[in-house]
């Protein structure tokens, strides 16, 4: 028989339960904006940066020479925030670029998670993040890699393949920003950024791999001259 829930444990206590409520009002609210585009999005992005450069600020302050960790902290932070509402400023493609890229970065996350809990195997920077394995970062990159070919059908392009392998590259990318601050947080002996996000978190615990991907695709898009999406 399977064992009944502690009914003395309130539902609040529950983090399963506090991430899934704390899902299911957020994403609503960043669809909406994103496909508002403009000043939502542009509002939403803002709100999120503030908070981000707060919860830094805070972890830095733990230790001396906080001043130089600030001004990181706002590179690290206004840097892809605003590529994030640049990207979606395209007036071609802006709105698959967001969705794309927060598509990406879902699975590439629920992806390492499968394969890391699945797997197991070797760590991949046990010191930095005890957690993750190389066998979660294959899972990252095979479902990146998924959401780039679906986007390609989806924007019917000739082939899946050219924006399969850049979102699989971007996998890499995304997992490597997650890592950087996992990096910051172990460095200032902190678990989580904040508890602004009911069973999340923080918002930079949320959007390490977000942003990174962001500055990636924005960076990308400078140097080619148009939007991945346009040119793949």
């Amino acid at each position: 028989m399977a064992a009944q829930a502690d009914p003395s444990i309130h539902w609040s206590k529950k983090p399963l339960t506090l991430r899934l409520i704390s899902a299911a009002v957020l994403i609503p609210i960043v669809v909406v904006a994103v496909y508002a585009g403009g000043i939502a999005w542009t509002l939403l992005v803002a709100l999120f940066s503030i908070v981000m450069i707060v919860e830094w600020c805070k972890i830095a302050a733990r230790r001396s020479g906080a001043v130089s960790w600030y001004a990181l902290g706002i590179v690290y932070v206004f840097v892809p925030c605003a590529a994030l509402i640049w990207l979606r400023n395209d007036l071609a493609v802006g709105l698959q670029q967001i969705f794309w890229i927060v598509a990406l970065v879902i699975a590439a996350d629920t992806g390492a998670y499968i394969a890391g809990r699945s797997i197991g195997g070797p760590k991949l920077a046990p010191r930095v993040s005890p957690n993750k394995t190389w066998a979660g970062l294959g899972g990252a990159v095979v479902s990146a890699a998924i959401v780039g070919a679906i986007t390609a059908l989806v924007m019917d392009r000739p082939t899946v393949w050219p924006l399969a392998a850049v979102s699989a590259g971007l996998a890499i990318i995304e997992q490597a920003g997650d890592l950087a601050e996992s990096a910051f947080k172990r460095h200032f002996g902190v678990k989580d950024a904040s508890h602004i996000i009911p069973g999340h978190g923080g918002a930079l615990d949320r959007v390490d791999g977000l942003i990174a991907v962001a500055a990636a695709v924005a960076g990308i898009n400078l140097l080619m001259g148009s939007s991945v999406l346009t040119w793949l």
